[in-house]
């Protein structure tokens, strides 16, 4: 049976056809999707927010960097088993695709038994690293806690989703996170207004979520008739695979794992100031988080369809490819900046009603909103890059960038220059352009050719 074009089809074929339609027909059900995903913490700070204190939500808010610094680390292995998937896929080479599956299930389940165990013991050390003030520290080390303790649906679903994603099917996963993002309205609203559990109730909602979410996509992956189908007594590591996973993945999980790091730091600055910009700044990231979304689903769009033209070795059609990503993303950046700018403080009310926190809020989103558009830069570049299986440059660009530079920025602003709120703001929008210029310089240099070609570089 030829398993990529039997029965009904969820997958992409992104090799053929309109280069703008193919794109779009990938990345807005993912769009969409990470709307939903990005619900889960949102609703989350958001019930705490107006129904519980400003401490706790300042607890649930601020604790991202500790979480995406392990999730991090897991994403960017996740992103490279879907690179040498998607570019198996165009070469249309089924056994090394299910190979491929099955490796990275196998890898998931182990790195969700490491993950859980250091997450936990982690969390005390990371809250004081990042000068978490005394009224905090107990919400955040509850939530945290119960976050790791489940994490493994978390890493279930991503895996999944990025396998069917990497072979054009977005929809499936995009259907599953709606419906476990409603239930983890549900369930925060059950635990907190009906059980009165406060930060702990959102964690438990955040976890059962993620687990029904995962075992959605795992259904899925275990029923297709794709040749991305999951069997489980195949589930093994092929070494091979594995290490064609780890060379692509190492560079992208180093890259999101030291940039949270650093954001530790970041935020150690940011609660210097106190509780209420703590709280002005994690209404502004939740705004942030839904701002960078259109760009990083077209980015995501662009790494399945570099990879996939790459690996049916359309090398001009890929390159066509990362100029209508790009576009896109700039299009709609601008239009949805505006929007922030013109509605700022009525978006931080959503989250916290307090005065003095949509104050903050409100001059965050001022200061920071127009420079969104470089992120488009080097969120398409970078995509593009991984895409083609060159993960190593963007991860030393965005790492000199975000991680380097930034931290340099910070001190000497702090120490030197003006130890107040709003110069230490702008070391975002300062590494963002370096950040892009850098890698808009490289593209330009390197851009595609046979090298970047999965199987040309085993052979």
């Amino acid at each position: 049976m030829n398993h990529f074009g039997s029965g009904k089809r969820h997958d992409v074929d992104m090799t053929e056809g309109s280069i703008f339609r193919g794109i779009v027909r990938f990345a807005f059900p993912l769009l969409i999707g990470n709307i939903f995903q990005q619900l889960y913490n949102m609703v989350d700070t958001w019930v705490v927010g107006n129904y519980v204190s400003n401490e706790a939500f300042s607890a649930v808010g601020t604790v991202g960097p500790i979480i995406n610094m392990l999730i991090g680390i897991f994403m960017g292995l996740a992103s490279g088993a879907g690179v040498v998937i998607s570019q198996y896929y165009g070469a249309k080479n089924e056994k090394k695709v299910s190979q491929t599956v099955h490796t990275s299930m196998a890898m998931t389940f182990l790195l969700a038994i490491v993950f859980t165990a250091v997450g936990i013991l982690m969390t005390p050390a990371m809250l004081h690293m990042m000068k978490t003030p005394e009224e905090v520290y107990p919400e955040s080390k509850a939530y945290l806690t119960i976050y790791f303790s489940g994490m493994i649906g978390l890493m279930v679903y991503n895996m999944c989703a990025g396998v069917l994603r990497a072979v054009g099917d977005s929809r499936r996963p995009f259907y599953f996170l709606i419906f476990s993002a409603c239930l983890n309205i549900v369930l925060d609203l059950l635990f907190v207004l009906g059980f009165h559990m406060g930060v702990r109730g959102v964690a438990y909602a955040t976890v059962a979520s993620q687990g029904v979410s995962a075992v959605l996509v795992m259904a899925v992956m275990l029923r297709t008739d794709s040749c991305i189908r999951l069997f489980p007594g195949r589930i093994r590591l092929h070494m091979d695979v594995l290490w064609k996973i780890i060379r692509v993945g190492i560079p992208a999980a180093l890259q999101m794992a030291v940039t949270s790091f650093s954001n530790v730091f970041v935020q150690s600055y940011i609660n210097q100031f106190g509780t209420a910009c703590m709280g002005g700044w994690t209404a502004y990231a939740k705004i942030d988080q839904l701002v960078m979304l259109p760009m990083q689903a077209i980015s995501l769009g662009a790494t399945t369809f570099i990879g996939q033209n790459l690996g049916a070795k359309k090398v001009d059609r890929a390159k066509a490819g990362v100029r209508t990503s790009l576009l896109m993303a700039v299009c709609t950046t601008v239009c949805i900046s505006v929007f922030v700018m013109l509605l700022a403080p009525v978006l931080v009310r959503i989250f916290n009603q307090d005065p003095q926190v949509v104050t903050y809020g409100t001059l965050f989103l001022h200061i920071l909103t127009p420079f969104y558009v470089l992120c488009c830069v080097n969120q398409i570049l970078a995509g593009a890059l991984r895409g083609a299986g060159n993960s190593k440059a963007p991860m030393i660009i965005m790492l000199c960038s975000f991680v380097l530079f930034r931290q340099c920025y910070l001190y000497v602003m702090s120490h030197y220059i003006s130890n107040t709120v709003i110069p230490i703001a702008l070391g975002y929008p300062a590494g963002w352009l370096l950040c892009s210029a850098l890698e808009a310089l490289y593209y330009h240099k390197v851009q595609f050719g046979r090298n970047d070609l999965i199987e040309e570089r085993a052979a």
